[in-house]
Parts: C-alpha cells; structure tokens; sequence
C-alpha cells in the first residue's frame, strides 16, 4: 500500500506540551554540543554580515530565515534519526526547496516590514500631534501613540509569527508549497494557542537575558529552541 499523502493535519495537544518540547531541545543539545555551538556561530556571523548592509541587509536577513531554520531542522532530524550530523547541514534547505522556502521568508519580511511601517506613521503622528498641542498636553499625545503602535505592532505580528512558525519544517520535509503550508502552520497555532503562547512568552524571556553576557547565550538558546520546535512540529502535526 502507497504511504498516506501528508496533509498538514494538525492535533491539539495539552498546554504542558511545551515544557516537554523544551526538555527534548535541551537533549538533543546535549548529544552533540560542538555541531550545535559550531553551527550556531556560523549562523549568527552570515545574518550580521548581511544586516550590516542598511534596509538590503535587513530584508535579505529575513528572507534567509526560512531557509537556515530548514538546515537546522534537518540538524534536528539527523539527532532525531540517531544519524551523525555535520555543520553543512545547516544550508540543507539552499539545496532542497529553496525556492519556496525563500517564499515564506518573502511572506514574513513582508508582514514585518509592513508592521514597522505602520508602527512608523502612528508614532510619527504622535510624535506631531504632541509637538502641535503643546509641551504637557503634547507629551501625553505623543506617549500615546508609542502605546498605540506598540500595541498594534504586537496584535498584527500574531498571525503573521503563526503563519510562519512551522512552514519551514511543512515546506522542506513535505515538500508542501508556501501558501499551504503557512495555512497549515496557521490552523496548528490556532488550535493550540495555549501551549504556544507559553513557549513564546518563555521564549521571549529566555532571550532576554540570553543577550545579556554579550549575546553569548544564543549560543545555548539557539540549538534548544530549535530542538524544541522541532519536537513542538511531531508532536502536533499528524503524520509527521
């Protein structure tokens, strides 16, 4: 019998999934910390040197993200299948799909770079409205619209982060074209918001002081993050 095509059919799990996914990062760390450290420098020197070029640089970045985070799935994959992995693989998806993978990076730099236009504007026009009213009056003006967009910037970029959160690892190991595979990366985040919420707020705080020694604890939380995503997309996604 020929194998059951994969859908992207996605389940529901419990809001305590995510803490195991983390665990299953932090082991597959462990097995191998010299490839993951190894890989990790030399990701975050190609994504400096090219965001150092001004607003090209940046966009590009963002273009390449899908692209790297497939290399360091298929590093998961190789932890996963008890293979030895090799730096190299981090550019695995400049070899396989790469075409629609630099799709999905087209889809978020887009939906960023649009967010932060937007953001622009409203602070921009709080930013003149405060110095039109007046120093007091103007200052309440201006700090409202800072709020504003910063709460704007933070509703709009949910979709956009769930869109795009599994689509790399759909498109690359399913070979699933961009659009449906960032339908199916959407409707798995939306039917389990919980569990993702937590893993972002830890996220969001784990990065935090991870850029405190200088950013050298990305060296640490990059490879766990990803293992952990990794383990976050076969524990929801059917047939994966």
């Amino acid at each position: 019998m020929a194998p059951t095509r994969f859908t992207g059919e996605s389940r529901e799990v419990d809001p305590g999934a995510c803490f195991d996914w983390l665990r299953q990062g932090w082991a597959m760390f462990l097995v191998n910390p010299g490839v993951w450290i190894g890989s990790t420098v030399l990701l975050l020197v190609i994504l400096m040197a090219i965001s150092i070029v001004p607003l090209f640089g940046q966009i590009a970045a963002h273009l390449l993200v899908p692209l790297f985070g497939a290399g360091m799935i298929k590093l998961c994959r190789r932890f996963g299948e008890g293979n030895e992995p090799e730096i190299a693989d981090l550019f695995s998806g400049f070899r396989h799909n790469a075409g629609p993978l630099v799709m999905v990076g087209v889809f978020f730099a887009l939906g960023i770079f649009g967010i932060a236009f937007i953001a622009f504007l409203l602070v921009s026009g709080g930013v003149l409205g405060g110095v039109v009213t007046g120093k007091v009056a103007g200052f309440g003006v201006a700090l409202g619209g800072v709020m504003l967009a910063g709460l704007l910037v933070l509703v709009l970029s949910i979709p956009i982060i769930m869109a795009t959160w599994f689509a790399p690892a759909l498109v690359f190991i399913h070979d699933m074209s961009p659009l449906d595979a960032m339908k199916a990366s959407f409707a798995a985040g939306a039917k389990n918001f919980l569990p993702m919420a937590i893993f972002g707020i830890f996220l969001v705080v784990a990065l935090f002081f991870a850029m405190l020694p200088v950013g050298m604890g990305l060296l640490l939380l990059l490879p766990v993050f990803s293992g952990a995503v990794y383990a976050s997309y076969r524990d929801i996604f059917v047939g994966s």
